[in-house]
């Protein structure tokens, strides 16, 4: 049995990636936020907890149960084992962790910001699993959207940036919109 990770961000935008055994999950008793960290250099989705809320999400093997290889592209974050806290149709014996930025390496304030062409990337994913009511449900269970977005659509940074239907950007937009998320240029 392959050990698995939960992915509630980009990697449910099957898109990004070649985990050809993704399925969809969820994971109890956590909460997506956008944390800025020097690091990075720009704000990341990360989880934290909270017991009011379950969020959705992909779980996938790892590829050839090599943890080192995810978590290079998982830099920055730290590996969480998951527990019980995950919801899956696979066997109960599965191994499943999700990746967290650590709370000391946030840095609040200053120039913090998301690229759009990131969100779009992810919001294209939960519309495509999970529907409209998935997206609903994504910016319901995240915090963090006074973080400003720069809109680089025209020439997205986020190195896993997908193309977008008019219809997927104006979801997207919408949503942004009814949180009065401040986009600007890029």
């Amino acid at each position: 049995m392959h050990p698995c990770f939960f992915g509630y961000g980009s990697l449910v935008n099957r898109d990004t990636h070649t985990y050809t055994t993704a399925t969809r999950a969820q994971l109890k008793g956590w909460r997506r936020r956008w944390v800025y960290t020097a690091e990075r250099g720009l704000a990341y989705l990360s989880v934290v907890p909270d017991a009011d809320t379950t969020i959705q999400g992909l779980i996938a093997d790892v590829p050839n149960a090599d943890w080192a290889v995810l978590d290079a592209r998982e830099y920055g974050y730290d590996r969480i084992p998951s527990g019980n806290d995950v919801i899956h149709p696979r066997d109960t014996q599965t191994e499943i962790s999700h990746y967290a930025v650590p709370r000391e390496t946030w840095v609040p304030g200053g120039e913090q910001h998301i690229w759009l062409s990131y969100i779009d990337v992810v919001i294209q994913g939960y519309l495509r699993e999970y529907g409209a009511q998935g997206v609903v449900d994504f910016f319901d269970t995240t915090d963090g959207w006074d973080t400003l977005v720069h809109d680089d659509r025209a020439a997205p940074q986020y190195p896993r940036a997908q193309s977008l239907s008019r219809q997927e950007t104006t979801l997207v937009d919408q949503h942004l919109a009814l949180r009065n998320v401040r986009v600007i240029p890029a």
